[in-house]
């Protein structure tokens, strides 16, 4: 899959580089019309065989959590502080891979021999850890390094289990993935435009340029989103679960998403028998925040793929709750571009 390209990039937020020239090459023969804006958002336009007078918009992200260099001390460790919302208590013994050049190093810690006791019960303060990339001194990390640069989690990406992908930024590479697929499809009858944002993991830096740029009447976000199903957790906080298809959002934390757009979509899975599911908490958010309310407004419905230990170095998805995103999407096109009378 094109997705194990696109998560062994390197893309944290603000340093999306290499992430979007692999993107660009992959829809450069299928878009009529691609720009990188100041920023580095990608957008693009694939003209239909049918006019509408429905400007659909959809957008993913390309950056992924990670670090950022911050200081190297006397012993060649490396400082750091984290870039989006990583949680520091999955840092501890990561490796990791740093600048352009990918160099390769381990977050570490005290030993727990080493520790107190009231230190075992709390999770390390970013301060308490540091990045060994196998140096001894200040002078020999600095031939391989430099403050400033940024560090990503090495993750394999792997395929296992009944089904499932493991591997890092499927938070948002996924969503990625699925639109190029779309750009791909030659048999889509109408017009549209996808974006390919930067920053949105830093607070949805990109999205408003891309949203001046196109000005949308219709915007959907594709992204992974945040699943947790634990034996004992009631059903009401269970956000979304592997396998039971594309998650439709009803809020979060920047957006109450459009009713109709929901209910469409609603509609489609079942006249397709396509599985859905609700995302049922409102934490969190995404491009959707800062679009719904860039110029004259736009329309916004996210659909997601569920998943697992999301803003971690390895997350989790199942491949055919990917395939049944991209199919409703297919369906919702033309359900929304309705043929110019």
């Amino acid at each position: 899959m094109l997705l194990e390209k696109l998560t062994l990039a390197n893309g944290v937020s603000g340093n999306e580089k290499e992430v979007r020239n692999l993107i660009y090459k992959e829809i450069i023969d299928f878009a009529d019309y691609i720009k990188i804006d100041k920023i580095g958002n990608i957008i693009a336009y694939k003209k239909g065989k049918k006019k509408t007078d429905k400007k659909i918009l959809f957008i993913a992200h390309m950056d992924e959590v990670g670090l950022i260099v911050t200081d190297i001390d006397e012993n060649g460790f490396l400082k750091f502080s984290t870039v989006g919302g990583v949680d520091k208590r999955v840092l501890v013994s990561k490796t990791v891979k740093i600048g352009e050049n990918k160099i390769p190093g381990v977050i570490g810690s005290k030993p727990i021999h080493l520790q107190k006791k009231s230190e075992r019960n709390e999770a390390f303060e970013l301060e308490d850890l540091y990045i060994d990339i196998g140096v001894d001194s200040r002078t020999d990390a600095e031939i391989k390094v430099n403050i400033g640069d940024y560090v990503a989690f090495d993750t394999k990406y792997e395929e296992f289990g009944n089904g499932c992908i493991k591997a890092k930024a499927l938070d948002d590479r996924v969503g990625c993935s699925i639109l190029i697929d779309l750009i791909k499809d030659e048999n889509i009858e109408y017009d549209f435009y996808v974006a390919f944002s930067v920053m949105e993991e830093i607070g949805l830096v990109g999205a408003g340029p891309v949203a001046f740029n196109v000005k949308p009447d219709i915007c959907v976000i594709v992204e992974g989103t945040l699943c947790y199903e634990m034996p004992n957790l009631d059903s009401h906080l269970m956000p979304t679960r592997l396998g039971y298809g594309p998650a439709i959002s009803l809020i979060d934390r920047h957006t109450l998403y459009d009713f109709e757009l929901r209910e469409k979509t609603v509609s489609l899975a079942k006249q397709h028998n396509i599985p859905y599911q609700y995302r049922k908490t409102s934490s969190g958010g995404n491009d959707a925040g800062e679009i719904q309310v860039s110029g004259e407004g736009a329309k916004v419905l996210a659909l997601s793929v569920p998943t697992r230990n999301i803003h971690s170095s390895s997350s989790i998805i199942k491949k055919d709750d990917y395939f049944n995103t991209l199919s409703l999407i297919k369906y919702l096109i033309p359900s929304i571009c309705k043929e110019d009378k």
